[in-house]
């Protein structure tokens, strides 16, 4: 979060996998229960309703803004910022994003899905939250992440944000973003998550926990024996590979560009790629994003074009 005079700045970054804020990070699953007294430390309770926060991950929408879910899991993310600092009633200024490619056509929407209430009372965690959300700022996702690094972008440039959804892709070339060479492709970690399921049943006519394969995919290896480590490993390794096909459809060139790497989707790339270290680099820091919205923000701000 950034602390403003009269209102605090919180990032948020609707993953299709995870919710991100600068500090805080949680699956995007959620669902309506009435098991409140059980659930009570995962539990949101709004307008006489109660949902179960972080369970699961939310299926793929283009639209974010057609249902209550992102909405239901933004109260949520901005509630575990400000438990931060231990706050519990502020005056908030909303950045999010969309993708790439679907800015001009999103942006507005999910600005207005945001904006949806001025005023808004909630409980979470057994605490009470009061919120007045005195603005909204949606920023292109994937740039967000390095918008406040761009000195580091010299010469010719790709990057490409991996998320569990899909892979934004940018060209940055002499520190200036390329906007008419943006591409959305949905092809995130997910479908890497899918391959294996898929694979392991085939092979082996069982099915692998979600935990199980988000470690292998995070940190190269799990607690699995062998014979189902193995088939994991492997089709990680052609997800990645097929992830380079992408970018080398959209004119990435290793020996001429750069690759700048964000997104949750890196860990995977740099366990199973194969790629120059020289030339590619992996942000790891998977709340960078959500960091980056609230830079943009507050950019704004003090350009004169939002809140003071």
């Amino acid at each position: 979060m950034r602390r403003r005079e009269n209102f605090i700045i919180v990032g948020v970054d609707h993953g299709y996998g995870n919710i991100k804020t600068a500090s805080k990070i949680f699956p995007s699953g959620t669902f309506e229960t009435n098991a409140e007294q059980i659930m009570g430390d995962k539990l949101l309770i709004y307008e006489n309703k109660c949902y179960l926060i972080g369970q699961g991950h939310k299926e793929f929408v283009a639209d974010k803004f057609l249902d209550n879910e992102y909405y239901i899991l933004t109260l949520a993310a901005i509630a575990e910022e400000l438990s931060t600092q231990g706050i519990t009633n502020a005056n908030v200024h909303i950045a999010a994003g969309v993708p790439l490619t679907w800015f001009g056509s999103q942006a507005k929407q999910f600005k207005e899905y945001l904006s949806q209430k001025k005023s808004v009372d909630f409980r979470y965690k057994n605490r009470d939250y009061h919120l007045n959300i005195v603005g909204v700022d949606i920023f292109p996702q994937g740039f967000s992440a390095v918008a406040d690094k761009l000195y580091m972008f010299k010469g010719t440039n790709m990057l490409a944000d991996i998320g569990n959804g899909t892979i934004n892709i940018m060209n940055i070339n002499n520190e200036k973003p390329d906007v008419k060479n943006c591409f959305t492709e949905k092809f995130g970690t997910n479908q890497c998550a899918i391959q294996i399921r898929e694979k392991i049943m085939s092979a082996y006519h069982t099915t692998i926990a979600e935990s199980t394969i988000t470690d292998v995919l995070r940190f190269g290896t799990a607690d699995i024996s062998e014979k189902y480590l193995s088939v994991m490993q492997e089709e990680a390794m052609k997800y990645a590979e097929k992830i380079f096909e992408k970018l080398r459809s959209h004119e990435y060139n290793p020996e001429t560009m750069k690759l700048y790497i964000v997104g949750g989707g890196g860990c995977l790339i740099k366990n199973f790629g194969i790629y120059d270290k020289s030339r590619v680099f992996i942000n790891e820091d998977i709340h960078a994003t959500a960091k980056g919205y609230e830079y943009l923000a507050e950019l704004n701000m003090r350009k004169g074009g939002g809140n003071k």
